[in-house]
Parts: structure tokens; sequence; C-alpha cells
């Protein structure tokens, strides 16, 4: 049972807080229906000195035992899928499927999180010199801090700790204070796999949390998810504080389509990448970058699908549009698309205005002859809101995506294997998608935008994110011909 005033978790309890506390709302219904504690700065000290104390002995297990209580974590989630379905519909405003959705995908970075043998070794080069042999071996960084984002509750905090942690670091969680409970039972689960305690705690807080967390002289490692102005900072004040950081932002993902695409298919594709999850993905398509002489048919086609999107209270089976995060956020929304029609962008679709009288809808909204430069195309809008821009050639359209800023996912629809291979090629971005509107790679490949998408050089997770997790030691051995023995009857063990 969970507590209605949400407070952390430290060295395998829960505690309460006597901090600040905010309040945990009902997107769909606007309604208060919790409270979240903010840890104090003693608080967080406790967390990092919790993880602290549990990682000389958790780094020094065994690969293999690591990975076997991934398995542990991984039943104990799927044992728990109806409760973190229930709070993700319940405190983001996700509808059932995408929550589901979500959990499944967590299952899966838990079971990539326990094949880690399989790649976490490094080169060996027997005889570099005569009876010299050299070698690269990895090594836990630390104390790992992650600071998650509201639009994937449990996912994005599962993806920032399970490698970390197989890796031999001990971790503490920052999740968003608007979604804190997703981490709450994650927490729970983590004891009740077997983890010992403090090698998962979670604090919950705002900045000063953060900010603790950014200069505790303790903290090894920081991984962010969310938005670019945030990613910038963390970036800069972690690296200053000597803190090995990675920082991943927001994206304005375009998609190109071709005069020789499928426009139907185009069309189905742009209407469920954009408007998916309320366009609270960071790699929902936002902008349809239309060639040739195509644009009018393609917004036809957009437009015409809108109408059958069911839109409601995301608890019910069948609904397909539930609420934005926040009042502020539908706010922000419907400001940025009436200063692009000011600007001379045509409102095809308007879907700003408030649906009834509770909770944070937005309808799914179409925006027509958008500009680079204009409000709708600058800003990453993360809402349901699709903006059109129509372009002569396949070089302004990959010039509208050079000049932004922001280089998270980019999308070609086409048949034309040729120019494809010219997209997949020249296209600054970090995940690319040819005839898939959602570039989200599987997890067995790494995950990083480009640009303003993301501060440091290493991946969220597949093998590149290693570099994060880990770092290396090039070790020259040369051995006197002298051998030892003894004997041990025992069957080897993996701890």
């Amino acid at each position: 049972m969970l507590d209605r005033v949400q407070g952390h978790f430290v060295g395998g309890q829960r505690i309460s807080s006597d901090g600040r506390s905010t309040p945990i709302f009902n997107p769909a219904t606007g309604k208060e229906i919790g409270r979240v504690a903010f840890a104090t700065r003693a608080e967080v000290d406790a967390a990092v000195g919790a993880a602290k104390s549990a990682l000389p002995a958790w780094s020094k297990t065994g690969l293999q035992y690591r990975s076997a209580l991934m398995l542990e974590l991984r039943d104990a989630t799927k044992s728990a899928y109806g409760d973190i379905v229930d709070v993700i519909v319940q405190e983001l405003g996700k509808t059932i499927a995408d929550a589901r959705a979500e959990v499944d995908r967590t299952l899966d970075v838990l079971a990539q999180a326990s094949s880690v043998g399989n790649w976490f070794g490094s080169a060996v080069s027997p005889s570099v010199s005569a009876g010299v042999d050299a070698q690269e071996l990895r090594f836990p960084i630390g104390v790992v801090a992650g600071i998650s984002p509201f639009n994937f509750p449990i996912m994005v905090p599962t993806i920032q700790c399970a490698l970390s942690i197989a890796c031999g670091n001990t971790f503490v969680m920052k999740p968003s204070e608007r979604v804190p409970t997703a981490c709450a039972i994650l927490a729970d689960l983590f004891k009740a796999s077997g983890f010992p305690d403090g090698v998962f705690n979670v604090v919950n807080g705002d900045r000063e949390v953060v900010d603790r967390l950014l200069e505790h002289p303790d903290v090894a490692g920081i991984t962010f998810v969310g938005s670019t102005p945030t990613a910038q900072y963390i970036h800069k004040v972690g690296v200053a504080n000597g803190k090995r950081v990675q920082a991943f932002g927001g994206g304005k993902n375009h998609m190109i389509v071709l005069p020789d695409a499928d426009l139907d298919v185009a069309a189905d594709a742009a209407v469920s990448a954009a408007y998916g999850a309320a366009g609270q993905r960071c790699l929902a398509i936002s902008v349809v970058v239309v060639v040739g002489d195509i644009g009018g048919s393609l917004v036809e086609k957009i437009a015409s699908r809108l109408p059958s999107i069911k839109m409601g209270n995301p608890k019910r089976e069948g609904v397909q549009l539930g609420p934005v995060i926040s009042g502020e956020s539908r706010a922000r929304m419907t400001q940025i698309v009436q200063t692009s029609v000011e600007q001379g962008a045509t409102l095809v679709v308007d879907g700003t205005g408030r649906m009834n009288e509770e909770g944070w809808f937005v309808s799914p909204t179409l925006v027509d002859n958008v500009r680079p430069g204009m409000a709708a195309h600058t800003i990453e809008i993360f809402g349901p809101v699709l903006s059109v821009i129509r372009v002569r050639t396949f070089d302004e359209a990959m010039q509208v995506v050079a000049e932004h800023p922001l280089g998270n996912g980019a999308a070609i629809f086409t048949r034309d294997g040729g120019a494809a291979k010219r997209f997949v090629d020249e296209v600054q971005a970090g995940h690319v998608g040819v005839n898939i509107p959602i570039p989200f790679p599987s997890f067995f490949h790494g995950s990083g935008g480009w640009k303003d998408s993301s501060f440091g050089e290493s991946k969220l997770f597949g093998p590149g994110a290693l570099t994060f997790c880990t770092r290396s030691k090039t070790v020259t051995t040369r051995w006197p011909d002298i051998t030892a023995s003894k004997i041990d009857v025992g069957f080897p063990s993996t701890k």
C-alpha cells in the first residue's frame, strides 16, 4: 500500500519527510489525488550515503549474480503490472493501452540489463610482446543519480538505473514530482527482488534536490532526461563539479514526405506519431515537411483522420487520447498555436479549446503553412499539435531539419532508396526512421539525440551506455614462469 503523501526510499526503507510538499494531480480531472514530499538536504545526503555504503559490497558481487537479480526484478515488475498501469493512467493521464505498452517496454529494459554479461567484456590482446599481454577491464563508476521526466514514469527511470546497477554501481533516483508513485513501486520491487539495501534509493523534490545531487561530492555520475534548457544546465553544473554527465534534452522531430510516398500510409503515420500519448513523447513527430505539390492532399488526409480519434478519460478502454500533464502545459500550447497563426500559419483543426470543465485536454490540432522561425516550429510544444511545412525540393526539406537546433529524431517517407540512403547519411538527428514515424530503437542499440537534444558522449541504453556506466583500465602484464595451485572441490560461485 503506497502512502497518501509520497515520501522517499532510502537504504531499503520508506521514509516520510518534514520538508516541503506539492500536490499530485490527476490530469484527466484536474483534481488533487495526493501529495509528494520534497526531500531536505539532509535526506538527499542520507540517500547518497546509503548508496555509498552499499557500493563496495555490491560492486564486488559477480556479474552473473547481478544479472540474475535483474531477472528477479523483471518477474516482480511483471507481477505488479496492473498496479503500475493504474498509477501511470491516474498520475500522467496516459491511456490504458499506452500505459501497458510502457510497462511492456520496461520489462524489455530489465531483460536487456540482465544480459549485460554478454557485452560487458572488453578487448584482450595476448602476446603484444614476448610474454606480455594487454587487456581492458571495466569497473563501476560509483554512486549514480538519475533525474527522470514525467512522460515515462516507469520506463525511463528503469532505463536510467537498470544497466548502471547491473554494472555494479549504486543509484539515487529523483523522479518527476508530477508522477512519483511509479518509482515508489519500483523501489519496493527492488527490495522484494533481493537487491541489498542502499543499491537503489529514491528522493523526491524539485530543483533544490537536483542541485544538491549535482554538487554532492559522493555522486560520481548524473543521468538526466527532460527539456533542453534543463539538460544544458545539468550538464554544465555537473561537469563543473567533476561528475560524469549524460543529459538528454528535447526534440523537434521532423517527418519528410516525398512526392512518391503513399500518402495514406504517410497520413496514418503522421497522425499516430503526432497524437499518440497526447504528443508527450520525446520522439513524437511534431513537424511534417511536405515536398512538392502533395501538400494539400496530405493535409486533407491528415485532417480527415482526426475526428475519429477518441478523446476522453484515459481510464476508459478504447480511449486513444488523454489529457496533457497540466493546465500550464495546455495554456502554453494554446499560446504557441495562437502566436503561429498571428505569424501567418493556417489553423486547419483547432483543438486548443477546453473540452469540458474538468481535466487538461487538448484535442488534435493541425497547423498548416508553418515556416521556420514561427513559434510552432521553433518551440518544442510537447502536446497533440502537428505543424506542416511545405517546401519545393528535397534539399529544402533537409535544410529545414538541419537548421533546427534540436536533433533528437527524424523520419522520411518515400519509395526512393537513393533518397532514403542520402537522408540516413546526412540528416542531423540521433534517431532516424525510414518509413517509420517513431524511430525508437530496440534496447540492443544505442539511444541519444544530436545537437541540442543531447549533452555528453554516451548513450542512454544499449552497448554505448557502458561508456557512461563504467570506466576502464588498460592492464599490461608479464608473469614469471611460476605456477601455484590449491585443491578446491567446491562448485564455483558467481557471487
